[in-house]
């Protein structure tokens, strides 16, 4: 689009010099009175407002060259073509967007307006972005092939799961000469050294990468040997990523995600850095350390943990062996010595005898009682004292052998109750061959286990019909 010639030159029209190029001839004095005379700046400014008003942000792709860094920060560099060049300037705050270093003979596609620099009155282009030549083009791929895979359900979060809490064998899947890897094994070992690591190799750039990452994941899930997946690659620019784009891959880590349901960690790049991999992963790292360290607990914090259980354990023991302690304290208090069970049945015996006594003195009272009314009664009914005398006999004989009966039942009680506790009776269990073991010393303690006891130490053995002398030589629990 060419400017309206009035915008640039909106004076008063100068006619034209009739004469030939080589014989100059000035103007009439009259004309040249007539017109607005500019300055250089008036001009520079009015050229610079036309070319800005006709023009817009365009990306202009060129080969960078004389390119210069100033201190303050800017770019100053030329962008050329086989036919053409143009200077270009990039300030500060743009040039600090850009994720690469530009260099000469780097070809490069830059946003920039067409501007003219009006102290110097040089054509040159603001540039508002830059990127490497073909990144637009990638950039559709990209976003052509995130909605195919999309629609197909590969990124659906539902079938998202989560790294392992505590994982014994973890795969990685990168280059064995990258610096990504070194980093990651590096984190491993910082925080969880007790993990292995199984290393699947593949090239992360150039040609042979896309074949080698496919061939590395499908081994991966061929040997079922981990607990996840960690594919990993250093930052870079898009076209140094592009491995990670491809369909090819991106299958592959759905396939061994679906095969194995094995969660699968993508640390590729630096934390601006997206691709494909990502979305299709279980998980997205920012960056390959920080997917090193959602795989791996901190081994500080565990034993921090264990430390702790370790001592709510303790304190749980110390309260479950008081509690025990306190309960076979109230037991022994409880228990008592053969010889006072044996003091106490024969408190028991001694009173039931006493009752049975008591009873029988009742009895005869009762009977005698009654038998008195009898021979009243008898006497009263009839005159006969023969009569009378042979009823009183029969009754005096009824009334002994009775007595004599609840008496004998009451020594077979006797003697059966004595028969019980003659069995109970230490000395008649010692002759069963137990035999009771004291310590040979002054207080002679009654030994009730032999852990209390230690080699050579003097002990007394009590048998049933006397007693020994020994010396301890061995103890077990």
């Amino acid at each position: 689009m060419k400017p309206p010639r009035d915008l640039l030159f909106s004076a008063t029209h100068m006619p034209q010099n009739p004469a030939p190029d080589n014989e100059f001839q000035p103007p009439p004095l009259a004309t040249l009175g007539t017109a607005t005379v500019w300055t250089v700046s008036e001009l520079n400014r009015r050229v610079r407002g036309a070319i800005e008003a006709a023009f817009e942000l365009r990306w202009v792709r060129g080969e960078l060259s004389n390119v210069v860094r100033a201190a303050s920060g800017h770019w100053y560099f030329s962008l050329k073509d086989d036919a053409a060049q143009v200077r270009c300037v990039m300030f500060k705050g743009r040039a600090q967007a850009v994720n690469f270093t530009p260099t000469n003979g780097v070809e490069v596609e830059v946003r920039a307006l067409p501007t003219l620099y009006e102290a110097r009155g040089d054509f040159q282009l603001g540039v508002e972005a830059m990127r490497r030549a073909g990144v637009g083009a990638l950039h559709e791929a990209f976003e052509r092939l995130k909605r195919k895979l999309d629609e197909e359900g590969l990124f659906d979060p539902a079938q998202k799961r989560p790294p392992p809490t505590f994982a014994r064998r973890i795969g990685i899947v990168t280059s064995l000469k990258a610096a990504a890897l070194r980093d990651v094994l590096t984190t491993f070992r910082r925080r969880a050294p007790m993990i292995e690591i199984v290393i699947y190799p593949a090239a992360v750039q150039g040609a042979d990468a896309v074949s080698e990452l496919v061939a590395a994941i499908n081994s991966a899930a061929t040997r079922k040997e981990i607990d996840a997946l960690l594919i990993c690659r250093g930052g870079g620019a898009m076209e140094d990523l592009w491995a990670f784009n491809e369909e090819p891959v991106a299958r592959a880590i759905a396939t061994f995600r679906m095969h194995t349901r094995l969660p699968v960690v993508s640390g590729v790049g630096h934390e601006t850095d997206f691709t494909i991999a990502d979305f299709v992963a279980d998980v997205r790292a920012p960056t390959p350390t920080a997917g090193a360290e959602l795989l791996s607990p901190d081994i500080r914090q565990l034993r921090a943990e264990r430390e702790r259980a370790r001592q709510r354990l303790q304190r749980a023991l110390q309260s479950h062996v008081a509690q025990w302690r306190q309960a076979v304290d109230l037991a022994a208090r409880a228990i008592v010595s053969p010889s006072q069970r044996l003091d106490h049945e024969r408190a028991v015996l001694r009173s039931l005898r006493h009752r049975i006594e008591r009873c029988q003195h009742w009895q005869r009272s009762q009977r005698t009682t009654r038998l008195d009314g009898f021979r009243h009664r008898l006497q009263r009914a009839t005159p006969s004292t023969a009569l009378r005398q042979q009823l009183l006999a029969a009754l005096a004989g009824s009334m002994q052998r009775s007595s004599r009966l609840y008496v004998a039942k009451l020594n077979v009680s006797v003697s059966q109750q004595r028969q019980a506790l003659t069995m109970l009776d230490p000395a008649r269990v010692m002759t069963r061959g137990y035999a009771v073991i004291r310590r040979a010393d002054a207080a002679a303690t009654v030994v009730t286990s032999a852990l209390s006891l230690k080699p050579g130490v003097p002990i007394a053995v009590q048998f049933s019909d006397g007693q020994i002398l020994a010396n301890v030589t061995k103890t077990e629990p």
